[in-house]
């Protein structure tokens, strides 16, 4: 694997960090303490705010497709546009801002001061607590007892011994800020022999590829692995086919012999499989978020070495903010990775303007015929939400799935914590809070608000944690409105056929623009120790929705 991983190396650019140069003494790479810390420190900030190239010329060929649906160009506009704002360094790209990861090659002639993952993970700490990031990790009081650990660590550290390289010895980095929702689409399947066949493997792929649904903010990039000594390997393998780090890995050619595959290594990829799957992702209909082909930007498989008995396969994704970076440090400096810092610059280079497909700006057919927003002209309807709850869904009544719209009023922010604590109020026979009757419920839980801002990066997570209380608020004439992203479950779809609600879907994946220009105010209401999953009342502007499920049971991803 390692060739592989310094091939990646070789072909990226970057760009030197102001930092103190490490010394070479007796050849033994010497760094000085803190900086590991001021390596990771900058890492982190930087993946918050900025994409790879590579990224955004996917997105933006996605945008250009003349056979993309006029959702999809809204929604990839719109991460397009983010991109464009998150850039500013105040607005991280997505409120989740990740699971911070760490991957290390540590060549033996380098010598540290110290322990290496405690100084990678404070720097990842400092760039969470000073750019406004979301502190997301939890740790356990007891076992069912939890606690926000303010500032976002424990990182995931994996550092590997290597062999010094020709050209001197190096400390090689791979930083990942990995979100809750795309992790949370990892599977893991034990399976046999019998699937290594086309037929049965094709089968399988348009199972699981169906089944990884819209919630983890698609368009995604995608791999799967099969084989590995071990599910652990495997799973380790798919972490890294997911950040393009094993792109070089050498593919198979069609009738190579034993002796050809031996000698090109372990680790393979197979560009004709990438081919099918992506052929599977448009067939799906789900597209970037709500309906299209574009559920897939590109894909990864891996083939590995495996055990007689076992064919281990995993299947995850990177989501549409795709936050991978590449650092080194050798006797010359310290160096990251080079991203679009200027994405305007870069897009209008390429003829590109984000103010052409603006949020609202473009109607049109959507899927399953109709017009957005059900206006005649095409264009979205404003909903106003300042009204009472009665009237609201009134209005929604005249709305096909796969509709859009724009919200404009208040709305209440909530998500799995404040569900639970609602969840034991009716179990102790005891009130709900009047604001969850009267306020449509946005699923999200935003990054902290820097200063001069109303808000911090804010965007959808995903809807169906919620989905196990559903009978239980509709019933009680509660949640009849929510907003969020990706399908939800039977049980939330017949509930809403039940007791009149709806379902509607927020673009996932571009958290810095709602931030900046449809977010009014922001307040806390209730729960304030809860941290970011705190209950808010916010006030919204032409925020943009797409109907996904109707009171009537009709649900946008069933019919595609």
């Amino acid at each position: 694997m390692r060739n592989i991983i310094l091939s990646a190396f070789t072909h990226t650019r970057f760009s030197a960090l102001d930092a103190e140069i490490p010394r070479l003494e007796n050849n033994r790479l010497v760094l000085p303490p803190g900086l590991l810390k001021t390596l990771s420190r900058e890492a982190f900030r930087r993946i918050a705010f900025y994409m790879r190239e590579s990224h955004l010329g996917l997105l933006t060929a996605a945008l250009n497709d003349s056979m993309s649906s006029e959702n999809e160009k809204l929604v990839l506009n719109t991460m397009l546009k983010n991109a464009e704002v998150a850039a500013g360094g105040e607005l991280a790209l997505c409120q989740d801002t990740g699971t911070a990861s760490i991957y290390g090659w540590k060549d033996n002639s380098v010598v540290t001061a110290g322990d290496d993952e405690e100084e990678l993970s404070a720097g990842a700490a400092l760039a969470y607590n000073e750019n406004n990031l979301r502190a997301s990790m939890v740790a356990a009081s007891s076992f069912f007892d939890e606690y926000n650990t303010g500032d976002n660590l424990p990182a995931q550290c994996h550092i590997a011994a290597c062999p010094d390289s020709a050209g001197g010895p190096a400390f090689r980095f791979l930083f990942v800020a990995k979100g809750g929702g795309s992790s949370n689409k990892t599977a893991y399947f034990s399976m046999t022999k019998a699937l290594l066949e086309e037929k049965a493997f094709r089968a399988f792929l348009e199972e699981k590829i169906r089944l990884l649904g819209t919630a983890a903010c698609p368009p995604y990039r995608l791999a799967l692995v099969a084989g590995g000594q071990s599910p652990e390997y495997n799973l380790e393998v798919l972490k890294l086919a997911t950040s393009e780090i094993l792109d070089y890995a050498p593919a198979f050619v069609p009738g190579e012999s034993r002796d050809e595959s031996r000698s090109k290594g372990w680790i393979r990829r197979d560009r004709y499989w990438e081919d099918r799957i992506m052929e599977i992702g448009r067939e799906t209909g789900l597209g970037a978020q709500f309906g299209g082909k574009h559920l897939l930007l590109d894909v990864r498989v891996i083939r590995l070495p495996r055990h007689a008995a076992s064919v281990p396969v995993s299947i995850g994704v990177s989501c549409s903010a795709h936050r991978n970076m590449l650092g080194y440090i050798d006797d010359a400096g310290v160096y990251l990775e080079n991203l679009v810092e200027q994405p305007s610059v870069w897009l209008k280079e390429r003829g590109i303007s984000t103010l052409s497909l603006q949020p609202g700006a473009s109607g049109g057919p959507v899927p399953g015929g109709g017009t957005s927003g059900g206006g005649t002209s095409g264009s979205p309807a404003v909903i106003d939400l300042n009204r009472p709850m009665r009237a609201i869904l009134a209005d929604l009544d005249r709305f096909t799935t796969g509709g859009r719209m724009l919200l404009s009023g208040k709305l209440i922010v909530a998500r799995d914590a404040a569900h639970l604590n609602w969840h034991t109020l009716i179990s102790s026979g005891k009130e709900l809070p009047s604001y969850i009757f009267e306020h449509p419920i946005y699923y999200a839980g935003p990054s902290a608000t820097p200063p001069g801002k109303i808000c911090g990066s804010i965007g959808p997570t995903t809807a169906q944690r919620m989905d196990p209380y559903a009978d239980e608020l509709m019933s009680l004439g509660a949640a009849l409105i929510t907003l969020s992203k990706g399908n939800r479950s039977p049980a939330w779809t017949a509930a809403c056929k039940k007791y009149g609600g709806f379902y509607l879907g927020a673009i996932g994946g571009a958290a810095a623009l709602p931030a900046e220009n449809n977010i009014l105010s922001q307040k806390i209401i209730d729960y304030p120790e809860l941290g970011m999953e705190a209950v808010r009342l916010i006030e919204v502007r032409d925020f943009p929705v797409f109907m996904v499920v109707d009171n009537k049971g009709n649900e946008l991803y069933g019919r595609l």
